[in-house]
């Protein structure tokens, strides 16, 4: 039998709890363009040190802030025009949230209230929001005509 450890439920989080916010830029593509978007999503903890160790990102700024505040949008110049929530952005914060509760000592990496902007961000490679893979024959792999028979 397997037992798991009991899991906080979204209500149980207080209004207080740590969480930290990115500015990304993202793009649409829309009839043969691309338009960039300026996203704010929540980040959890394991990819906030990631990001701090100089990983190349798509945020050009994070902030510390608490759970209250980024559902109400009150996170500051981060937050500013045209910068709009991602998708599923309360429970993303939600799940965020739960991770910097497992991992308090990850709070200490941006503090409450500070916005971080000394980050290795880059557009190399751009986070296209809406892309879909179009499959083709040519995709599949060639494999030698007696790969399924036993010899």
């Amino acid at each position: 039998m397997v037992q798991t450890a009991p899991q906080a439920s979204a209500n149980a989080l207080p209004a207080d709890s740590y969480v930290v916010i990115g500015r990304a830029t993202c793009y649409l593509r829309q009839e043969g363009e691309v338009v960039e978007l300026q996203i704010l999503e929540p980040i959890p903890s394991a990819y906030l040190q990631s990001v701090l160790q100089g990983v190349p990102t798509s945020y050009s700024a994070i902030c510390g802030t608490t759970m209250a505040q980024a559902l109400a949008m009150d996170l500051g110049e981060i937050a500013a025009a045209p910068a709009q929530p991602c998708a599923d952005y309360e429970e993303r914060i939600l799940a965020a949230a739960r991770t910097y509760q497992s991992r308090p000592e990850a709070a200490n990496l941006v503090p409450l209230g500070t916005i971080h902007r000394e980050l290795n961000y880059t557009t190399e490679k751009k986070r296209v929001l809406n892309s879909q893979r179009k499959i083709s024959k040519n995709d599949n792999v060639k494999q030698h005509k007696y790969t399924h028979e036993v010899l």
